[in-house]
């Protein structure tokens, strides 16, 4: 969001010369980049990545295709525990949930490095990520072997090395204000094939790794299995996985779209697909799945805890608005997106009080001020890194519940009334005989 907020300064005067623009160029017959159709309502149900069916889930619809893909993961890993010559129950599973945050990405890499120090990092059973957190997702999943490249990658790494500023015209001529060729050649060059055949390795462990994009077509939240894609072994995997690192991080209007070939009824479309963040800060699993439920159908008992990083500060951010039309607008979206977060963090915690799993959430701290002075300001970022480490590498105090959340208070029962009744019924007896 931060990137946005300074990308979105666009003086008025520009403003109204690109709406004369945009009437002038109409007439001359210049045209906005173009797209196969989007796949119609009727059929998004049956639409799916060619050769890499099941792949995916809507995170707001019917969830037994993830229920069944969850259950399978499980039966993986017994068998995988059989194999180790492992006969006790199933052990505690962990699960990590990574959320958006632009530059502030460096929080939760700087965390995962110093929980790796700190030799406290659990080898977590799912790991899920939106934005930003899609993009430390696949490092944070395979573990601190991977903590040189997280930190590389939030220290080391500029504006430049994420986007290419366009021109104003590029708001009524193109998709985007910004060019994110150079965020493809860093997503191509972290993310590899050797990577991809780790992450299907542990596929076979029945460990899971998703993220998240928004369908905009759809206006609707998708989550991606990845361990399920690296598992194919289909030969455009590699390909597919950076398509979607870079998707679940296009901020719209910032970073242009993502256009993703699928087919539906034998015919092809495209779906346009922009930063999870656009439907949900962070996620964990649909909430329509009961784990409780379907734990016990399917004979599943062990412990649950849940990791959540939020990317963000939690407090609230006073600034003086300029009195202009774009800093009262960005200014208004930044609000919103500050209080979707929160609204996806109390949504997340009423799941794991309903399944039974133990929350525990961690975000910037309200003592780190340092100001952000271009996009992916490296001296920001390298900074917040280290907030991140060394609170996780002295021990980091978990929060229990979301921000302004009150537990309640679990008063003992009373006794029932008619044991009292009965009593005072006894008693009247005693005293007549």
């Amino acid at each position: 969001m931060q990137t946005l907020r300074h990308m979105a300064k666009i003086p008025t005067a520009l403003t109204v010369l690109a709406g004369f623009l945009l009437v002038l160029l109409g007439a001359t017959g210049c045209t906005s980049p173009t797209r196969l159709d989007a796949v119609p309502v009727a059929v998004q149900a049956k639409a799916s990545v060619v050769g890499m069916p099941g792949v995916r889930y809507w995170a707001d619809g019917d969830p037994s295709d993830f229920t069944r893909d969850a259950l399978e993961a499980v039966q993986r890993e017994r068998e995988q525990l059989q194999r180790a010559n492992y006969r006790g129950p199933l052990p505690p599973a962990e699960f990590l949930a990574i959320s958006g945050g632009g530059e502030d990405g460096a929080f939760g890499a700087g965390l995962l490095v110093g929980w790796s120090a700190a030799g406290t990092r659990p080898r977590f059973k799912a790991v899920t990520g939106i934005s930003t957190g899609a993009l430390i997702a696949p490092f944070a999943f395979l573990g601190p072997e991977y903590d040189d490249k997280l930190k590389e990658v939030y220290t080391s790494v500029t504006g430049k090395d994420i986007l290419e500023e366009r021109g104003y015209l590029a708001a009524i001529m193109n998709d985007a204000m910004a060019d994110t060729t150079p965020l493809r050649k860093l997503v191509r060059r972290l993310f590899d094939q050797k990577m991809l055949d780790a992450i299907a390795v542990e596929h076979e462990k029945g460990r899971i790794l998703l993220i998240g994009t928004t369908d905009l077509d759809a206006r609707r939240p998708v989550i991606w299995n990845v361990t399920k894609i690296a598992a194919s072994h289909h030969p455009q995997a590699l390909e597919l996985v950076q398509t979607l690192l870079v998707a679940s991080a296009a901020i719209p209007g910032a970073f242009p779209p993502v256009m993703i070939s699928v087919e539906a009824d034998g015919q092809k479309f495209e779906e346009m697909h922009v930063d999870g963040g656009a439907t949900a800060q962070v996620f964990v699993y649909p909430p329509g799945l009961d784990i409780r439920g379907a734990s016990q159908q399917a004979g599943i008992t062990r412990q649950r805890r849940l990791f959540v990083i939020r990317n963000a500060r939690l407090d609230p951010d006073w600034a003086q608005v300029e009195r202009r039309t774009l800093s009262i607008a960005n200014r208004a979206v930044a609000s919103l997106i500050q209080t979707q977060g929160i609204g996806d963090l109390y949504r997340i915690y009423i799941a794991a009080q309903r399944d039974g799993i133990d929350f525990n959430l961690a975000y910037i701290p309200e003592s780190f001020k340092t100001t952000l002075r271009e996009p992916f300001d490296p001296v920001y970022m390298n900074e917040l890194f280290k907030v991140g480490y060394d609170l996780a590498a002295t021990g980091y105090s978990w929060a229990k519940t979301p921000p302004g959340y009150t537990a309640p208070e679990v008063e003992p029962p009373l006794p029932p009334k008619t044991t009292k009744v009965k009593t005072e019924k006894r008693s009247a007896a005693r005293n007549s005989s």
